[in-house]
């Protein structure tokens, strides 16, 4: 066998200029140590970025997988975040290390809200699949999913003293679910169109909604449980709180006086807008006293909520003034006036506080109250840039001040160009108003100058200038030294789409929509201001042609020039005496990229009919056409000295390609939008890409080599395991298709763990048998023998007996996929399974996971295990021994905590002590009444 030829793989190596993603929301957290208000988190495409808004720093990364981010929400003891991702995943992370342990996998499509409960023990996720997940985050497990609503969810939120979740959607609905039953009990149908925000306020007795209009609803909401238990003495707490003869009545009636059971909802007002368009999002600061909300512009505009003392305040004030006005009307008129009734309106519990003009289009906000009455905000861009203000609430007329603007680290529109430096060191990014330059070790910006439009550009030998070709059809050249614009050199009447450096290095050569090439060449030329000699490019020829040039490229021996044109064509011409040598032709679409190979002897096209094409350069002649892209390929670059060349879409994708095997090498993915272009380091160590999702990847050539055969495997692999993952959803026996479901979904983990729970299942019954066999032959043979060899896989796992095996292999199943693993396990393995939970209760190994593992088996199985007369003494055993262990653990637990809690008063009472950092509020207000009763003690006396 033949040596094959090798190819290194290039890895993914770096995510810079982007400061924030637009699909996901911006919000304060708080890091160890750091003060309130300074940190805010973002996504960052598939990572999310902690900015010290402060220094302008990045602090932290949280890495992600390769879904987009898609909501975040820290917890309320501000120690972790809960991120959303594309793919309907859930993943928690720790604020402190950056670290996630907690993962959840149970929506089909994008999260668009989570929401944590008050105690921050809860979760809860809505997400474009329509469906509402509530999760435990203490357990690590999914506890039920909601269903109800016909389009995305929009906001989520539970209500802090009551077992109740209140959901909005873009279906037009708001919906209330008791979670204690799982179902919901009313539906508000009060909005013409889509509901795309809301809010609770006043300690959860107003519901305030934004729609697709200008109004901002608000909604009084009367808890009636609390109102029948102040008023009746004999009602029962609970979900009901209705008598015997209430009961009787709502059997009668059926579900329609639920709601009236629970709470009811009446429409209080609405405020009105600045805006005319649709909310796009409405958020209020922790203590619900700050209202902020925006449209698809550029204001944000801030409510207050009055307290009811600073309502009650006003409303002296309204009726001091209505009662002068009546008795001067009653002077005027001489006759006696009715007492004036000032009637209380939704607008003096909501009044605008003020509004704040960002520098572009808002598309989300955030805002956190802090010491001293000061309100901060923080918006992000769609323009890219993170914007923080601060504005005393307080003062009569507040008005906000920019504290930062978060814009170096990115690009306000799309990079459509990059080039590298001679050095492989310095990276040049290009966009609609900035040109920056990034340090490749660091990436860090260096230089960030102005410009016009670019649509392509290049470092000029020496690394000291670069050029950039734009789309009014002008030649730029900066200087990086001090970063100031040289000279603009009128080129082109039209837009300037390609621009190569003659191989000589002496100049270069610039093509046009005007339907012209022209050649430069490099001169140095006196400054008239400073005197000092800069660079200047002088025109020397123009090669006129039919049609617009989309790209141009001298061949590495500078004997021929590759000209792609609007006609589909590609013309080569002879460099020195501008003579036609050949016409490429074959493209149904025009040319975008190309590129020559190092020999002079390939020329690869890339077109907008997605296919690339490889012609040999003596004849013309193509070599292969090659299905490519799934859409326009828009870039295409040899790696140098070889006949290994990369091609980037608009499918997101970047691939590399052998030009002479014509084979697909790898595929590169990471970009979440259209991928406009890339450019490959002179080493060919390193290629960086950018994307219409505003981030710039930096991909790094390893030391690892690609076997085609196993990357075709894997691909395939990967397919399969994506279409596993979207088969029909397991069917739970006696779960009805309703309002509730179960949590989890059927995912390539879940299908793995449970092949894993049989594949142990299979090797306890294996050395089972091997046991008895090996007991029936010491029988027979009448001596003992030696006892069989032991599976390698116990051995490895140090020599623990198989039914300790299993145990482990199910403790290592994710808790949130638990129960899913257990619904995909054929019943076969059941009594296997029972049996083993039995011996596991009696021993005392991992009681609460085993007793998680049972309940649910027995639940999804009840109709079979209960119609096996084999399985009837172990179940009864179950019974037994589950409750007793369980009495047991309750009893040791109830001891420790009750012998923690004495530790505690004692300390406490000894050192004047309160545990717990979030304690010390308390115990301050404990000190101030202790030392008010001793003051009223002493005054008695």
């Amino acid at each position: 066998m033949g040596l094959t030829k090798q190819y290194l793989r290039y890895a993914a190596s770096a995510v810079f200029g982007v400061i924030g993603s637009q699909k996901a929301n911006i919000t304060y957290v708080t890091l160890r140590g750091g003060e309130k208000g300074r940190y805010v988190a973002v996504a960052a495409c598939e990572q999310v970025f902690i900015w010290d808004v402060r220094k302008g720093e990045k602090v932290l990364i949280l890495q992600g997988q390769k879904h987009e981010v898609t909501f975040l929400c820290p917890s309320p003891d501000g120690i972790h975040i809960a991120v959303g991702y594309e793919d309907g995943a859930v993943r928690i992370f720790s604020l402190m290390n950056g670290e996630t342990n907690v993962s959840f996998n149970g929506h089909k499509s994008a999260v668009t809200v989570i929401q944590y409960d008050g105690l921050g023990a809860r979760l809860v996720t809505g997400s474009k699949d329509t469906d509402v997940i509530v999760w435990d985050i203490i357990n690590e497990c999914g506890l039920y999913r909601l269903r109800g609503h016909k389009d995305v969810i929009t906001q989520a939120l539970f209500l802090r003293d009551k077992n109740l979740l209140v959901t909005s959607s873009k279906d037009s609905f708001v919906k209330w679910w008791d979670l204690d039953t799982q179902h919901c009990f009313k539906t508000m149908v009060g909005h013409r169109s889509e509901v795309w925000s809301m809010a609770l306020l006043n300690q959860e007795k107003r519901l305030l909604t934004g729609s697709a209009d200008s109004e901002l609803r608000a909604w009084d909401i009367s808890y009636l449980q609390e109102e029948k238990a102040e008023g009746e003495p004999k009602v029962k707490k609970g979900k009901t709180l209705l008598d015997d003869d209430d009961d009787e009545d709502n059997e009668e009636g059926g579900d329609e006086n639920l709601e009236e059971r629970i709470l009811s909802c009446k429409k209080a007002g609405s405020i009105l807008r600045e805006a005319r368009d649709r909310v796009v999002s409405l958020t209020t600061d922790r203590k619900a006293r700050v209202i902020a909300c925006h449209g698809n512009d550029s204001v944000l505009e801030l409510f207050t909520v009055l307290s009811e003392e600073e309502v009650q305040k006003k409303m002296t004030k309204k009726l001091k003034k209505a009662k002068k006005k009546a008795a001067k009307a009653q002077e005027e008129a001489a006759e006696e006036a009715a007492e004036p009734v000032v009637e209380r309106m939704l607008k003096d519990e909501i009044i605008r506080l003020t509004n704040i003009k960002a520098s572009a289009k808002i598309r989300w906000a955030d805002c956190l109250s802090c010491a001293g009455g000061e309100l901060k905000v923080a918006l992000l861009l769609q323009n890219n840039t993170v914007e923080t203000y601060s504005l005393k609430t307080s003062g009569k007329t507040p008005t906000a001040n920019k504290t930062s603007r978060l814009t170096i680290g990115g690009h306000r529109t799309d990079v459509r160009t990059l080039a590298f430096s001679s050095d492989n060191l310095a990276i040049l990014s290009a966009s609609g108003d900035t040109v920056k330059v990034w340090n490749r070790s660091t990436l860090q910006v260096i230089r960030t100058m102005s410009c016009d439009y670019a649509l392509c550009s290049l470092f000029v030998p020496g690394d000291r200038q670069i050029i950039l070709g734009t789309k009014s059809g002008k030649l730029q050249i900066f200087e990086l030294a001090s970063g100031s614009l040289l000279e603009t050199v009128e080129a082109h009447n039209g837009a300037l789409w390609s621009l190569c450096l003659a191989p000589d290095q002496r100049g270069i050569v610039t093509g046009s929509a005007d339907k012209t090439v022209k050649f430069w060449e490099f001169e140095l030329i006196k400054d008239q201001g400073t005197g000092q000699k800069r660079l200047t490019v002088k025109h020397t020829r123009t090669l006129q042609l039919e049609e617009d040039v989309l790209c141009v490229k001298f061949s590495p021996d500078h004997r021929l020039l590759a000209v792609s044109l609007l006609d589909c064509t590609v013309k080569i011409f002879y460099t020195d005496t501008l003579k036609f040598f050949l016409s490429l032709y074959g493209h149904k679409l025009p040319v975008l990229c190309l590129d020559i190979s190092h020999d002079n002897t390939l020329i690869a096209t890339g077109s907008a009919d997605r296919n690339v094409k490889i012609w040999g350069l003596d004849f013309g002649d193509c070599h292969r056409s090659m299905f490519a892209h799934d859409d326009s390929v828009m870039f295409l670059q040899f790696v140098p000295k070889t006949h290994l060349f990369f091609t980037a879409g608009k499918d997101k994708k970047i691939k590399q390609w052998d030009a002479d095997k014509f084979e697909h090498i790898q595929t590169l993915e990471g970009h979440h939008r259209e991928v406009w272009c890339l450019a490959i380091s002179p080493n060919g160590d390193h290629i960086v890409s950018s994307s219409h999702d505003k981030s710039l990847r930096l991909w790094e050539r390893t030391r690892e080599p690609i076997i085609l055969e196993e990357e075709r495997e894997m691909e395939r692999e990967a397919e399969f395991e994506e279409s596993m993952a979207k088969g029909d959803v397991p069917v739970v026996p006696g779960e009805t298709q309703g309002e509730a479901a179960p949590a989890g979904k059927k995912t390539v983990e879940t299908v793995k763990a449970a092949e894993r729970i049989m594949e142990a299942l299979e090797l306890y019954k294996e050395e089972n048998r091997k046991m008895e066999e090996h007991k029936y032959a010491c029988e027979h043979a009448g001596k003992e023998l030696p006892p069989p060899k032991p599976n390698p896989i116990l051995v490895a796992f140090g020599n623990v007996s198989p039914s300790r095996y299993v145990l482990d292999v199910i403790r290592k199943v994710r808790s949130s996929e638990l129960e899913v693993s257990l619904l995909v396990l054929p019943f076969p393995y059941v009594p296997e399974l029972l049996r083993l939970f039995n011996s596991y209760i009696q021993q005392g190994l991992e009681v609460e996971l085993v007793c998680r593992c049972l309940f649910f088996l027995l639940k999804i199985h009840f109709g079979q295990i209960s119609s096996n007369q084999m399985l009837l003494s172990v179940i009864d055993e179950l019974r037994m021994n589950t409750l007793s262990k369980v009495h047991e653990i309750r009893d040791v637990m109830g001891f420790n905590s009750a012998a923690l809690q004495f530790l505690q008063r004692e300390i406490q009472s000894k050192e004047d002590v309160m545990f717990f950092a979030d304690a010390t509020g308390r115990l301050e207000e404990k000190k101030k009444k202790r030392r008010k009763r001793e003051r009223a003690i002493l005054t008695i006396a």
